[in-house]
């Protein structure tokens, strides 16, 4: 096989252009799918005794794949969604080759064929009015890394943001005019403004000037050491706040926490006030409303109210009233 047209060739060429020129994907996301190839190429080698210089695209069959999957549930104790995440990107660079390599198609279909686990879904977990007001109630606004605080936590409820979006937000994307509206880019570099109220306005521009975070390139949020903030620098200040909560309220905050529950509860309490789903959608970055629908799904208020609206009483009608009753056993007395 010329070197063209190589297993090392085609997987540089996808991570290297098709991934992040072509389709646009996220770091995160490009992150991911290398961390599979690391793991895969080490099964090979350890396995097959294949080495990754050595290997061709068609010694990836569909027992070796299905083993692969199989040595990561038994060996690395993952989770079948994470099983089912590494196929996914096992399959989006076998599709990659099946059309730039004819010859080598119906190899690549073989693989691409290998089916997904069926997974458990975890139920959503999302707060409640009452926690967020709690919540947003704890940081002291006069002390400045506080203030800090604040203003992620309100950030990410209000905007409805990932995590890696206010982590990539510099002040330039940020417009105070009489709405402030914030600019946030997703999955796929797609860039969406979302509006945010004057309260959560109020609290971005205090942090803003009072821990010169002017540079408008600059990272809108950045630790001690004013390096920007990590997922796990976001999780440790949600997991702080929360915890204090908890010590207030113990009926509270039953359920873990996490970045992506602000997502999450902002997108349930725009729907209980009767938002359409449309809206949400466009608020939350979705490229289809279908994966809006979940959270009506979810939501048991949404459930309770669509189905006291729309289903029928189970109670029958009296079909004749006493005195028809009583002139209708007359009738049948004196007449039959």
């Amino acid at each position: 096989m010329t070197k063209e047209r190589s297993f090392s060739y085609f997987l540089t060429k996808y991570f290297a252009e098709h991934l992040p020129k072509q389709m646009g994907a996220s770091p995160n996301t490009i992150q991911s799918y290398r961390d599979t190839f690391v793991q895969l190429l080490e099964f090979f080698k350890s396995e097959y005794r294949l080495a990754p210089e050595k290997l061709d695209y068609r010694d990836f069959t569909v027992e070796r794949i299905e083993a692969f999957l199989a040595h990561l549930e038994t060996e690395r104790k993952i989770s079948a969604s994470t099983r089912n995440q590494r196929l996914a990107a096992i399959h989006s660079f076998f599709r990659y080759v099946q059309y730039r390599d004819p010859a080598g198609f119906s190899q690549c279909a073989e693989v691409v064929s290998v089916p997904f686990k069926k997974a458990s879904v975890a139920p959503m977990n999302y707060m409640v009015v009452e926690e967020v007001k709690l919540l947003f109630s704890i940081p002291d606004r006069k002390d400045s890394a506080q203030l800090r605080d604040l203003a992620i936590l309100v950030l990410l409820y209000e905007s409805g943001a990932r995590v890696q979006e206010l982590l990539d937000l510099c002040p330039r994307h940020i417009r105070f005019q009489s709405t402030t509206v914030v600019e946030l880019h997703g999955k796929g570099n797609k860039a969406r403004l979302v509006p945010i109220n004057a309260d959560a306005s109020n609290i971005i521009q205090q942090y803003i000037t009072r821990c010169s975070r002017t540079e408008l390139d600059e990272p809108l949020f950045v630790n001690r050491n004013g390096e920007k903030l990590t997922r796990a620098g976001i999780q440790y200040i949600i997991d702080k706040y929360v915890s204090a909560a908890r010590a207030m309220r113990q009926d509270l905050f039953k359920s873990k926490i996490s970045n992506h529950c602000f997502r999450h509860s902002k997108a349930m309490h725009l729907l209980e006030a009767g938002v359409n789903l449309i809206y949400i959608r466009d608020l939350l970055g979705h490229s289809s409303v279908v994966t809006t629908e979940v959270y009506a799904k979810t939501n048991p208020k949404i459930k309770e109210e669509q189905l006291k609206k729309h289903s029928e009483t189970m109670l029958t009608k009296q079909r004749y009233s006493t005195k028809e009753k009583e002139n209708l056993i007359y009738w049948l007395k004196n007449n039959l």
